[in-house]
């Protein structure tokens, strides 16, 4: 039997009593959904499963993003976060989101879930290294002064994929810089500053510094000093819980009402080898998806 446990911080619970092997029952499925809502952060514990199950788990969220390299060779949607070196080449993405950032918002429909399943975890005298940080942005918005949540109401921000980037290309990643033919593959795209969470109905900061460049209704300077003010507000601690892995999770997690960040304090030699399904949210903001299968109230606004 499904299980759901809450931990103690703003974030995160733990699922028990299912095999991700096979396919959740409508009501469980419409349970993990709600718990997502609710918790940001859900982790699957001792779960044996390759990719295919994941794909398969993965896909009742919403549709996959296509990964086009570092795949599964047997499921190209099926990502591979990893530091392993292979005949002198990474098997997957050696430093896939190491700074704080919400998957997908440079998309024009973005993302929902991250699924992500531990193969490898660094170890060191004993303790995990590897860990993913998370901040919750429906809090963080609750506690927003009013006045910032008024002048900000209607209020978009551009995101821009080639940011996160070249960010990190200045941090000393190898990542080649974007083609201007891959800039024309993800042009750059707006999103409401605040917006309503489909599962909850409550307001998320959905701006973030990875792929946020700035607030369109506002000038160069006020958008750059509005948007340090929303990141340093979300990031303070009280909205903070860091997930420590152990092989065989399995970790799904909210983009609409979290960030997120990979904690990078392993060296090359300790390996750390993730599988991952990025979900987007095409379903999740359709009014039938929630009414037929959650029973809640379609929200005021979409992505």
């Amino acid at each position: 039997m499904l299980k759901i446990e809450p931990g103690t911080a703003t974030l995160g619970a733990t699922v028990t009593g299912v095999d991700l092997n096979h396919p959740l029952s409508d009501a469980d499925h419409a349970r993990v959904v709600k718990a997502l809502g609710q918790h940001g952060v859900l982790c699957f514990p001792r779960q044996l499963i390759e990719a295919t199950a994941l794909r398969a788990f993965s896909a009742r969220f919403g549709s996959l993003q296509m990964i086009s390299r570092l795949a599964d060779a047997a499921e190209p949607e099926v990502s591979i976060l990893s530091n392993v070196v292979e005949n002198g080449r990474y098997i997957g993405t050696p430093d896939a989101g190491q700074d704080w950032h919400t998957d997908m918002t440079y998309n024009r429909v973005a993302g929902f879930v991250n699924v992500l399943v531990a193969k490898q975890v660094p170890m060191r005298d004993g303790r995990p290294l590897g860990a993913t940080d998370f901040a919750n942005t429906q809090a963080a918005y609750d506690d927003l002064p009013s006045e910032v949540k008024t002048g900000l109401a209607t209020a978009t921000a551009m995101h821009d994929h080639n940011q996160f980037q070249e960010h990190m290309r200045r941090k000393g990643s190898q990542r080649p810089p974007q083609t201007e033919s891959q800039r024309r593959e993800r042009p750059p795209v707006q999103h409401p500053v605040f917006l309503t969470h489909p599962i909850t109905g409550r307001k998320v900061i959905y701006v973030n510094p990875g792929f946020t460049t700035r607030i369109n209704e506002l000038d160069e300077a006020e958008s750059q000093q509005m948007l340090d003010f929303l990141f340093a507000h979300v990031l303070l601690p009280k909205y903070r819980y860091t997930h420590h892995w152990t092989v065989d999770d399995v970790l799904i997690w909210d983009h609409l009402g979290t960030w997120h960040c990979a904690v990078a304090d392993y060296a090359p030699h300790e390996y750390r080898l993730m599988k991952r399904c990025q979900v987007l949210a095409d379903k999740i903001f359709d009014p039938a998806y929630l009414q037929t299968t959650l029973h809640v109230a379609t929200p005021e606004n979409a992505i």
